[in-house]
């Protein structure tokens, strides 16, 4: 959170690993042992994420549909995020947004989550493409799930899942429509 404090307060570019790691209360030799360099703050926990999102899936029931198993995996990743990530979300959207940097380590993240669900589904048999495209609603889903979440009542008692599973329930719906 120190360094999305700081990203947010004086902008990316300015913020040094130096300032960070004094934000956080540790020293420079300690944040190069958990990061390669200050990007990588934004996607701490993306393994876990990934690794969450792919057991889900794989742990679906046999019979689920693609997107039946892309929704167990959305709900056992979303059951990890607590209100710690509610609180952080908001700073860490207006870090992303004030740096084409992290807007580009984002999508990054965006595209790793996908290729973990896709790679779950492919596992279970499922074709391709056909878990290719389940993986992208995916990533929208959480993607939308989030931000509704997170954008939300700070006292409401929704869990995340609430509104990952309900934005692919809409995906679901607005690509039936397609035709």
């Amino acid at each position: 959170m120190a360094a999305v404090d700081l990203f947010t307060e004086q902008g990316y570019d300015a913020t040094t690993v130096a300032q960070i790691a004094l934000r956080a209360g540790v020293t420079k030799s300690t944040f190069f042992r958990h990061f390669p360099d200050k990007r990588e703050l934004l996607v701490a926990g993306q393994e876990t994420l990934s690794r969450l999102l792919a057991e889900g899936i794989a742990e679906a029931p046999g019979n689920a549909s693609p997107l039946e198993a892309i929704g167990a995996g959305l709900e056992r990743a979303s059951s990890a995020m607590g209100s710690m990530n509610r609180e952080f979300a908001p700073r860490l959207k207006a870090a992303v947004a004030a740096s084409a940097e992290l807007q580009e380590r984002d999508a990054l993240k965006r595209v790793s989550l996908a290729a973990a669900m896709t790679t779950a589904l492919v596992a279970r048999g499922v074709p391709d493409s056909t878990a290719a495209i389940a993986g992208e609603l995916g990533v929208l889903a959480f993607k939308r799930g989030y931000a509704e979440w997170s954008e939300g009542d700070r006292d409401g008692k929704d869990e995340l899942a609430h509104y990952t599973l309900a934005a692919l329930d809409e995906l679901r719906a607005a690509s039936a429509s397609l035709g």
